[in-house]
């Protein structure tokens, strides 16, 4: 029986396999059922007899079971580690945008278990409040004339947050300052950052992921943006390339420092700046191969939370994307609230651009990441 697929999926991954050599090893599988049948009993018995048939337990709880009987591998039970790599830690800057989390701080406490070096660019009026909780060498305050010249595509100027979007270019800006081609921005609410392969999600507890991005999208000459995919959007029985062109990249954000852009927008910044620069001919890159955990919009306080969501729902920055793109993005109803939904297909016709100097790499190059079980744990599935 035939798996699901299009034409462009098939293409996408080939395209993707083959650019993706000198990186980490990525294989994927398809593991998703060949066939699914159900099967009816007329009572208790007959379920019990069944399950013996098949040398299975079966519970009143039970929806499904797979025959023969699945092995679950679990994957909180390992690690990859790259602490012995002299690529541990990434050559471009990272920015943690914060407002209102100096308690919950997620992503920063994330990159001080992984010994990852991290600016936190909070406002002023929130600066005592952090500085009790993270090293006053990490922290910048945003400047008031970022905030004050940030262009909220909207007629509402302060009569409300402008959201993230100007500290999002004070980040930019001091990166550029500082000397580097590219910088990475990114959400305060990730709670973990993982490595894809062999069909497990594994947390890694350095940043050679971060190292091997950087090192991938430095290859090409037209890549704006790029990222890691949100973990709860990898399937892990799919068959999934190691990365996506050409869509948008949200909340873990690697820039390329000259392109023509910045940061605009009281909603839905990461679209729109993806969107003008694929409008542009300039292509993105969302990894598969490299994910990020994020706690779901709305479910912690301090960013947008209260000053958005709970006052006005998501109506309104849906409808400011549908205004801002109206030929490739709408407005639409599903789990239970507005999103908006973009057409992206228009891009793939956005090619990467190799530099000469990169085009006869070969071969895999793990960047001295092991796979490893975590201490008190036990090796039951390797």
């Amino acid at each position: 029986m035939a798996k699901k697929g299009c034409l462009l999926d098939i293409l996408e991954k080939t395209d993707a396999e083959k650019e993706w050599v000198g990186m980490p090893e990525y294989i994927q599988k398809d593991k998703r059922p060949y066939r699914t049948i159900k099967v009816h009993f007329e009572n208790n018995n007959d379920i019990e007899e069944f399950a013996d048939l098949i040398d299975q337990n079966i519970y009143p709880a039970t929806k499904s079971i797979y025959y023969p009987k699945i092995v679950i591998e679990r994957y909180m039970d390992k690690i990859y580690t790259g602490k012995n790599s002299k690529d541990t830690n990434p050559k471009y800057p990272i920015y943690i945008v914060s407002k209102g989390r100096w308690k919950s701080r997620l992503t920063s406490k994330v990159f001080e278990s992984m010994n990852v070096p991290y600016y936190i660019v909070i406002e002023e009026s929130e600066y005592r409040k952090y500085a009790k909780v993270i090293s006053k060498k990490k922290i910048l305050v945003l400047t008031q004339s970022f905030l004050d010249e940030y262009d909220t595509c909207d007629d509402l100027d302060n009569l409300k947050s402008k959201g993230p979007g100007a500290a999002r270019n004070f980040c930019w800006n001091h990166s550029i300052d500082n000397g580097y081609k590219r910088h990475w921005v990114m959400d305060d609410n990730i709670d973990l950052f993982c490595r894809f392969n062999k069909n497990l999600k594994v947390p890694v507890d350095d940043g050679t992921i971060f190292r091997c991005m950087e090192d991938f999208v430095d290859r090409y000459k037209n890549i704006a943006m790029a990222g890691p995919q949100y973990f709860m959007f990898v399937s892990r029985k799919s068959e999934l390339p190691s990365y996506v062109m050409n869509t948008r990249i949200y909340s873990c954000n690697l820039i390329k420092n000259n392109v023509p852009y910045r940061w605009r927008g009281r909603y839905n910044e990461d679209t729109d700046l993806s969107l003008r620069m694929l409008k542009d001919g300039w292509c993105t890159i969302l990894f598969n191969a490299f994910l990020q955990r994020k706690q779901v919009t709305q479910s912690i306080e301090g960013g947008n939370t209260k000053e958005f969501y709970v006052k006005e729902g998501t109506l309104s920055k849906s409808k400011m994307l549908e205004n801002m793109h109206p030929n490739i993005a709408r407005v639409v109803w599903k789990f239970n609230r507005w999103h908006h939904q973009v057409y992206y297909k228009h891009f793939k016709k956005n090619r990467l651009v190799k530099k000469n100097r990169f085009k006869d790499i070969e071969g895999i190059n793990n960047y001295g990441m092991k796979l490893i079980m975590k201490e008190g744990t036990k090796n039951e599935n390797q």
